[in-house]
Formats: structure tokens, C-alpha cells, sequence
């Protein structure tokens, strides 16, 4: 389970838990990246997103679709 909590601008995410805390597909998370809108924070191993980022594209792409909320 993915907290909220504390300093999101310094918390990383495994493309698991950045899809789990977005409401999304790891294979989004993927694409995200391909797409330039999400960059790892290190360069070497299983890459990790910094929280911020993640919500940042999640609310972006949300905005742009046209929804205003998370759907369950």
C-alpha cells in the first residue's frame, strides 16, 4: 500500500507503487516514461519515480482527458 504521506518531492516509487498511488496500469507508468512525461530518479536498476512526478502526470493527463475525478 502506497502512502500520501510525508514529503512527496523526496519520496521514490517503484513503477508498481507510482501505478497503485495513480490509479493506473504499470503498463501506463511505462508509457509515461516512454513518452518523456516521467523520468527515473537513478540511473542504474529497477527505475524509481519521485512521488511529486508521478501525481503531477497523473493529474495532467487526467485534466486533459477530461476527468475530474479517479474512477474505481
Amino acid at each position: 500500500m502506497v502512502t500520501l504521506d510525508g514529503d512527496l518531492s523526496r519520496t521514490t516509487w517503484t513503477t508498481p507503487q507510482a501505478a497503485e498511488a495513480a490509479g493506473v496500469t504499470p503498463d501506463v507508468i511505462y508509457q509515461w516514461k516512454r513518452r518523456g512525461k516521467l523520468v527515473p530518479v537513478n540511473r542504474k536498476g529497477w527505475p524509481r519515480y519521485r512521488a511529486m512526478d508521478v501525481l503531477q502526470v497523473e493529474a495532467s493527463t487526467r485534466q486533459r482527458a477530461g476527468r475530474t475525478h479517479v474512477t474505481a
